[in-house]
């Protein structure tokens, strides 16, 4: 399975929150079930929350390091990703080396490295037709 990218992607293994999030995958689960299929979406590996700026990315960053995920760790004198990562597709992805990421730039998608990109998880679009355009007075 892999994970559709879409402005800036914050991507954490299932494994790793099953590790160290509060609660567990089922606790992160319910704390963001209403941004699910929203701004969240996740795989069987891989979960996906995203920020359209680098302050709003930023703010995520933050709060997954005060729970205990490590952004960083430094491999060979290299700085790279370690629980998490940061992708920014129209940036050039990954602006870190992250060991366990495997990415297909030709769908824009994420997978865990050493499983089958398989199916596409994203965005559920049907949310979309829920949303109400603002009415402007006047156009």
């Amino acid at each position: 399975m892999a994970v559709m990218t879409e402005f800036i992607d914050l991507i954490v293994p299932v494994a790793i929150i099953e590790e160290k999030y509060p609660g567990g995958w089922e606790q992160c689960l319910s704390d963001h079930k209403r941004a699910i299929g929203g701004r969240v979406w996740f795989d069987d590996h891989l979960f996906r929350d995203g920020a359209m700026n680098p302050g709003a990315m930023d703010a995520l960053l933050k709060a997954w390091w005060k729970m205990g995920f490590e952004c960083y760790t430094e491999k060979d004198g290299v700085r790279q990703w370690k629980d998490l990562c940061v992708y920014e597709g129209l940036h050039g992805g990954l602006q870190m080396p992250c060991e366990w990421l495997g990415e297909d730039p030709a769908t824009r998608t994420l997978y865990l490295r050493g499983t089958p990109p398989g199916e596409i998880k994203g965005r559920d679009w049907d949310l979309c037709d829920e949303w109400e355009a603002p009415v402007f007075p006047g156009l």
